[in-house]
């Protein structure tokens, strides 16, 4: 999600300078340049009050201080100041010896909603001739924030006697139906008894199987879902009417970088991309397909409802 503009020539003048390090602190002997080091920042913003950086570069260090301005350029921004976040401060400071800093916001949590994806745009404010012509918007950033609501796997799991509800939107189940009835199905869930931060989807895919899904919280901006490589979703006979290997179909999280599984606290729905193969015990037979996934957890009263519906 964030992309970055300081490519590998940028990357081989830092190596360059190091090599002629001196006392002075100067690793550069090029132009000085400064700017942000992504277009493009996507942030998590906290309950705990906790601030998000965004990332300022120069290519060269000094042996002095250097400050500068930040501002906020309007144009094109939903989130407005002092009411959905703040700057720590309107300028910035490149310590003597460093090259790089950081542009500190604390964002307003209880001013953002968690359907609400807010933007501005910060722009450096320098002299001409520090702009790289190389990179000509590389003074400015979009800066994009969103609501993170604390992690609590009570929300995603019960009990066996008081199961959270799912409902799962299956692209795997709309191509590989076997024996249901739907591509979609109403799936319980509870807390793994062993397993930290996992939970146990009772029958997810299929019947009889059930999997274990992991949440990792550990990077608020990053809310991961893991499905392990190896578990069991379902038989081969009874969903593709043969068997090419050893009789189950596994699955994992894609590893496909682009199809990032993850989770919303706020929202609590989930979506997951699973890669689904077989094996003949330990030789691998060869991969079915990645499939898209959405989970939404919902109320005992909505399970019921759908239970009625048929879901």
């Amino acid at each position: 999600m964030r992309y970055t503009i300081i490519n590998t020539l940028l990357i081989a003048a830092f190596v360059v300078g190091a090599i002629s390090c001196s006392e002075r602190y100067t690793t550069y002997e090029g132009d000085e340049y400064l700017m942000f080091s992504d277009t493009l920042s996507v942030n998590a913003v906290t309950a705990d009050g906790t601030p998000f950086k965004v990332a300022v570069s120069s290519t060269v260090k000094r042996d002095y201080d250097r400050t500068y301005a930040v501002e906020i350029i309007d144009k094109g921004s939903n989130a407005i100041e002092g009411v959905h976040y703040r700057l720590q401060s309107n300028t910035i400071v490149i310590p003597a010896g460093e090259s790089s800093t950081d542009v500190v916001i604390y964002g307003n949590y209880e001013n953002i909603e968690p359907t609400d994806s807010l933007g501005f745009t910060l722009q450096l404010v320098m002299r001409d001739e520090l702009k790289w012509n190389l990179y000509p918007e590389s003074n400015r950033t979009k800066v994009v924030m969103f609501k993170a609501c604390p992690f609590d796997i009570n929300e995603w799991g019960g009990t066996k006697q008081e199961p959270r509800y799912c409902l799962l939107t299956s692209q795997l189940l709309l191509e590989y139906m076997g024996t249901n009835q739907s591509y979609r199905r109403l799936v319980k869930c509870y807390k793994h008894e062993k397993l930290d931060n996992t939970v146990v989807m009772d029958d997810l895919f299929y019947d009889g199987y059930d999997v274990n899904l992991t949440f990792d919280p550990s990077d608020p901006s990053r809310p991961l879902l893991t499905l392990a490589d190896g578990q069991v979703i379902g038989n081969e006979y009874a969903v593709f009417g043969i068997a090419w290997g050893d009789g189950k179909i596994l699955a994992q999280t894609s590893p496909v970088t682009s199809y990032v599984s993850s989770y919303n606290s706020c929202l609590n729905y989930a979506t997951m991309f699973v890669r689904v193969y077989i094996k003949d015990f330990s030789s691998l037979v060869g991969y079915v397909g990645d499939f898209y996934n959405i989970l939404e957890w919902v109320s005992k009263e909505e399970a019921e409802e759908m239970m009625r519906e048929g879901v």
